[in-house]
């Protein structure tokens, strides 16, 4: 469990540059706060106890901003930058080394108990106030810019902007803008 606490605070270093220490991490990161009481609520909601497993992820919405189903499939290593505005539906399923900006919807568009929300694999990117929206998915290191509204599936490599989403450049070539999520200075 420690090791596990620890590579978190580590992955939140390596992926905000505004992070100077572990404590200050640990203490003040509502994104990383989030995720360890989504660990603590999946583990009731996959053990029978989902009520209390929905209390506990009302209280972690009600304190970090972020929304995360106890149902939802959550990696390792995912790091949610600054978390607030942040929904991520039940049957949504997030990989290893995932990066989530702040208001991202991970959302569904079905009514039916049914696989509703998105999948996105490892070492994806998810741009500020992106909604990728019903049961999609967003390939391995694929990136989704801030803004974007993805409604098809996103090929793995591959940046994706707009409404509704579109690739940026070919697959395999270099896009004059490789990394829309983060602003040319």
């Amino acid at each position: 469990m420690f090791d596990r606490l620890k590579a978190d605070i580590r992955t939140a270093l390596t992926k905000d540059p505004a992070a100077t220490s572990a404590m200050e991490v640990a203490l003040t990161y509502p994104g990383l706060h989030a995720i360890w009481a989504y660990r603590v609520a999946h583990w009731l909601w996959a053990n029978d106890r989902a009520l209390l497993a929905r209390l506990i992820s009302h209280v972690a919405r009600f304190l970090t901003g972020v929304e995360i189903h106890p149902a939802a499939e959550i990696g390792e290593r995912v790091f949610i930058d600054h978390g607030m505005g942040i929904v991520i539906g039940e049957t949504a399923e997030i990989g290893d080394d995932v990066l989530l900006y702040h208001g991202v919807t991970l959302g569904g568009t079905s009514m039916r108990r049914e696989k509703r929300h998105p999948t996105v694999r490892d070492g994806a990117t998810i741009g500020a106030d992106a909604s990728i929206m019903g049961p999609i998915t967003v390939g391995e290191n694929a990136s989704v810019g801030a803004g974007a509204v993805v409604v098809d599936d996103v090929t793995p490599e591959t940046t994706v902007v707009g409404n509704p989403a579109e690739p940026v450049g070919a697959a395999g070539v270099a896009s004059p803008n490789p990394d829309p999520i983060i602003a040319d200075g």
